[in-house]
Formats: structure tokens, sequence, C-alpha cells
């Protein structure tokens, strides 16, 4: 009987397949057949990592738009690489559905949803092209940029070319405020690169592919290794588009968390506030004794009492930062980043 209804799922799941067929085949065909998929040893390959959590509604609108705008591209063939974070829809059986019409897809599924960092990690470890790209699967990463990007790392000298976000239109107005603000604060507090509208969205060559690859650390936060590598990288602006199908996954709770990830992973800012909060309860200690003395109540044992429990509590918030600063240090030694990163020798 189990058989029975496994068999009337797949038969139910691949019927619904079909029913987008007008999305799939104008495009699948001119990636077809299988033998004429295969590069030429000349030809570069664009490895494009997808990440997808619940994208069922949308993947096959996403599967049409890459696949026409990389049929665009002549010199180079392109190799589509899903991550499916633990999905709980139908997302992995579509995916399995891509990859036997289609040599071309390849997909991986995760035993749980561990997030978008980790899912875009594990599709950069199993690329094989000579050039990576990130794409959000809900199609507000415009695929027809995907020839300007690689006409850009491959003939202007560019080692990554990214999307840059000119605006939010249609987001909601609070959202839009923090999330500026926060790259303003990220900004300032980690001396990266991370500005408003600088995403994941980006073509890299091999060489910055390796270099993003050789930081391991557990805790990612991909917007601050981008920038921590380096290399010369060319923005290209587009505007802010709606989901094509589908529901957003962040929330206030998970946008706080992952602002909160991207902070303490390239700054040891909040470790130091601590300190400056204990150097202000000093001077108010000072001050407010000096007050009191100025104005004749300087033995008033209210005011001595005020004043030394603000001077102990700022001296104890001065040493709980010294103590943070050592903790800070000892947490990105544990990340074991390289002191450096070299581009090109010369030489040698």
């Amino acid at each position: 009987m189990t058989t029975k209804n496994n068999a009337a799922k797949n038969n139910t799941i691949k019927n619904n397949i079909c029913s987008f067929k007008p999305h799939l085949t104008a495009s699948a065909e001119k990636m077809l057949p299988c033998e004429e998929s295969n590069p030429s040893p000349a030809a570069d390959v664009i490895s494009i990592i997808v990440p997808c959590y619940n994208e069922e509604k949308v993947l096959p609108a996403f599967y049409d738009a890459v696949s026409n705008a990389a049929s665009s591209i002549e010199s180079a063939v392109c190799e589509l690489i899903f991550v499916d974070d633990g999905s709980s829809d139908r997302t992995a059986d579509i995916l399995q559905l891509f990859t036997e019409k289609d040599d071309r897809v390849r997909f991986l599924t995760f035993s749980r949803n561990f997030g978008k960092e980790a899912a875009m990690y594990a599709g950069l470890q199993n690329a094989s092209g000579n050039y990576c790209v990130f794409m959000d699967a809900d199609l507000q990463h415009p695929p027809a940029l995907l020839k300007e990007m690689y006409h850009a790392v491959k003939y202007e000298g560019y080692d990554c070319c990214a999307g840059l976000r000119e605006d939010r239109s249609g987001e909601n107005p609070v959202r839009t405020f923090l999330s500026r603000s926060f790259y303003h604060l990220i900004g300032k507090t980690c001396h990266l690169d991370m500005g408003d509208g600088k995403g994941d969205f980006r073509m890299m060559n091999r060489a910055m592919t390796d270099s993003v690859l050789e930081l391991k650390e557990y805790n990612r936060y991909m917007k601050g290794i981008f920038s921590f590598v380096g290399f010369d990288t060319k923005w290209i602006p587009f505007h802010n588009t709606e989901r094509a199908a589908g529901k957003t996954k962040w929330n206030f709770r998970s946008l706080f968390r992952y602002a909160m990830d991207g902070i303490l992973s390239f700054s040891s800012a909040p470790a130091s506030l601590p300190g400056f909060i204990g150097i202000f309860l000093l001077i108010a200690a000072v001050v407010t004794e000096l007050v009191s003395v100025l104005t004749g109540h300087g033995t008033n044992w209210i005011i001595l009492l005020i004043c030394l429990i603000l001077a102990l509590n700022g001296i104890q918030m001065i040493f709980l930062s010294l103590l943070g600063q050592y903790m800070s240090k000892d947490y990105m030694e544990s990340k074991k980043r390289p002191i450096y990163i070299i581009k090109k020798k010369g030489g040698f």
C-alpha cells in the first residue's frame, strides 16, 4: 500500500512539473540534449550557485530565466548548482526532475536547515567552473546581468563583478531604515566595504573563489568575507524588484540575528562598549564630587556614596572591556584567517 502511495505521489509531482512546461521547455530545449551541453576544452564554465529554501513556487520561473540568460553567453557554458537548505516543501523533488532533464543541473540537499551562508559555502565547494556566481532563487537578482558580469571578469580585468542594488522600492520603510542603519554601523566598526546594496549577487574568477574557500570559519558572513579577501570588483547597478513567487523567509528576528553575526564576525567593537561606559561613569563620579565640593556639599555622605558607586562601576566596566578585547582577539585567531592574500606573483 505504501509503495502504491509513493508511486502516486511521484506521478503527481511529475504531472505538476509538466504543468509548468511553458517555463521549462522554452529554455530547457536550448540547453538540451545532454550531449550538446558538454563544453569544448576552450570554453569557460560558469557555476551558478543557488541557495534554496522552500522555493517550489519560483523554481520553474527561475530555471527558465537563467536558461535564457545562459544561452546568450556565447563563449561559455553554465552549470546550475542548487543547494536545498532543508526545505519542507517539494523543492527537492523539483530539483531532481531538473537534473533528469538537464545534465548541467546539479543539486545538494541538506539534512536540515543550516542557513543561507552554509548553502553558499557548500555550493562553492562543489563548483567546478572557471567563474562562480551567487544568485537568489526568487529572481530579485536579474539573470540578464550574467552576460555583462562575464564580460567584466573575462575581458575587462576585474576579478569580480557584483550587482549593486540602487533602491529598496516595495520594501517595508522600517526594514529599509534598519538595513541602512546596520550597513552604516558595520562599515564604521568593521572598516570593510560592506555598503547598503552590496549583496551576494556576484560573479568571481577562480582566484577569488579559492580565496573565499580558504576561510573555513563556521560562523560565516559572506558579505564580510567578500570584502575581507579584497580583489578588484566592478559594481553594476540594478533596481530592486518584488519576488517572482512565494514568500520571503526573512523576518525582523532573522535579520537581527544575521546582523549580529555580521558585526561579531568582523568587529571587536562590541567588546569596547563597556570600556566607554566605564570611562563615562568615572568622569561622572569625578564631576559629581567636584560639583558637591564647590557647592559646599562635599561632606554629604549620600553624594559620596553615589560617587563611590559610580567610580567602582566604571572601573569594573573598564576591566570587563579589557577582558572582552582579549577574548575577541582569541576569537578572531580561532578563525585562522590568512594574514594576507596574494593576487598575483612576478619575478620569483
